[in-house]
């Protein structure tokens, strides 16, 4: 489904009428070029073609309201000084709760006389007050004015959007939990009734239920298509049994299964150590190929983790991985090592990477039944990373994230391996252990540190520290 948003286009009476179009056109062009709807109210709707009274207030915020299952985001258009209050009262009125970008107009050195000046860049001032002081969040252009056809206009729309898939997946998100967490991560413990709070609903499943699902599959078919999906997937050694891959098979068939049936968005799993015992494979394998698909998938029953990994996709585009805050590593204390068992999608990667057997739990448990694990370094590049938490001593949903770089230096170590540069590290993991957040992080390639902070920080009210 494309990215649906409202359209306001304001204008003051005694500012040329003439830019209303002229703004229409350009932003309507916009949007279409990235493949995005919209919904405005029709020019013969108003006078004027814009929202300029109460009136036009009143028929725009109808507009919203019918269309407020698919308006992912309001954006306001000031081609000239605008009429501040109709804009609010359309908002305020529309009540949809969405975030809303504010764009103001440039003026022309040369047309700032009486049948071309805009003043937008006073206006805008006037619009954000009204906004401000009857409480609604808004999000600002980078530049306090610019061109609808304009470089940096197109980058806060397509910022903005980023903002809004977060938002609006943040709120309606369904988590599902499979298998209990392990008895020593009391780590991962998590408020589900805040988390419900906050429009994010738990689904469980005894991980029994998923083995027991498993089991029954019996479609030679389904299982073989699988089994080929995933020696494309990654090089599987020739020690392999075809038998332990018929075990991958399966599993991914019914976790993939039970996630579609109970509509889940994202998922954590139960993966040590009942899984290997009772059913005689790894998850990791499930988790990365599932977050390679879109379904983001954490560790050790690691809902928050789940969470942040599907905050992190939609903020940035792109798969997230989950791993272990796990060692220092050179002299520079602002680099470190963070790895897990082999969870991380193929495109996270960035490099070819190899499935085999577990190495942590293999040495103690025994390879035959530790098979599923995707093992490499990740590629060098920029990368945001973040942690999700619920403080139930306080009753809030808390995060942190922050831009840094993944970097080539080779770990001489084991399993899904990452090496990180991160300004200011030191500071950053004081603050983790004061504020209690787990070992566990979230990282996705791409900056997009800023969109969190807004989506997490303005819109969803959550409690953020951006480090930098």
């Amino acid at each position: 489904m494309k990215d649906t948003f409202g359209i306001i286009v304001t204008s003051r009476g005694i500012f040329p009428g003439h830019l209303i179009e002229e703004a229409k056109k350009q932003i309507f062009s916009l949007l279409e070029k990235h493949g995005m709807n919209y919904v405005i109210l029709p020019a013969e709707a108003t006078p004027t073609g814009a929202v300029q009274t109460e009136g036009d207030a009143r028929k725009c915020a109808e507009l919203f309201r019918q269309n407020g299952d698919r308006i992912k985001g309001i954006i306001v258009c000031l081609p000239n000084f605008g009429e501040e209050a109709p804009v609010f009262s359309a908002i305020s009125q529309a009540d949809l709760k969405v975030p809303v970008l504010i764009q103001a107009c440039d003026d022309r050195d040369d047309e700032l006389d009486l049948d071309h000046r805009r003043d937008a860049f006073c206006g805008k001032l006037s619009l954000c007050n009204n906004l401000y002081y009857g409480g609604i969040q808004f999000t600002n252009t980078a530049l306090h004015t610019c061109r609808l056809d304009s470089g940096e206009f197109e980058k806060d729309l397509l910022r903005f959007d980023r903002v809004c898939s977060v938002v609006s997946r943040m709120r309606r998100a369904r988590i599902g939990l499979i298998g209990m967490r392990p008895d020593g991560f009391r780590t991962v413990r998590v408020s589900e009734k805040i988390l419900q709070r906050n429009g994010i609903t738990t689904i469980v499943t005894d991980l029994s239920e998923i083995i027991a699902s498993a089991q029954k599959i019996e479609d030679e078919k389904q299982i073989q298509e699988t089994v080929e999906q995933i020696k494309a997937y990654g090089k599987v050694p020739a020690s392999i049994s075809q038998e332990k891959l018929r075990l991958q098979a399966k599993l991914i068939t019914a976790v993939k299964s039970w996630l579609k049936e109970n509509r889940c968005d994202a998922f954590c799993m139960q993966c040590w150590e009942s899984l290997e015992r009772n059913f005689g494979c790894a998850a990791c394998l499930v988790m990365s190929m599932l977050g390679e698909e879109g379904i983001p998938g954490a560790c050790e029953s690691d809902v928050m983790g789940a969470v942040t990994m599907l905050a992190l996709n939609e903020a940035s585009g792109n798969k997230s991985a989950y791993m272990d805050w796990n060692n220092n590593f050179t002299e520079d204390r602002n680099v470190c090592i963070n790895q897990h068992c082999g969870n991380f999608p193929k495109s996270f990667f960035g490099v070819p990477v190899e499935i085999s057997n577990l190495d942590v739990l293999a040495k103690g448990m025994g390879s035959e039944i530790c098979f599923g694990a995707c093992k490499g370094q990740a590629a060098a590049g920029p990368m945001t990373y973040a942690k999700t938490a619920t403080d139930d001593c306080r009753g809030v949903i808390k995060a942190y994230f922050g831009n840094g770089r993944l970097l080539e230096d080779p770990v001489p170590s084991f399993g899904a391996l990452s090496v990180w540069k991160v300004p200011n590290l030191q500071k950053l993991l004081n603050y983790m252990c004061e504020n209690g957040f787990e070992h566990h992080v979230a990282t996705v390639r791409g900056e997009c540190a800023d969109i969190l902070k807004e989506a997490f920080g303005k819109y969803l009210g959550w409690e953020v520290y951006c480090h930098e």
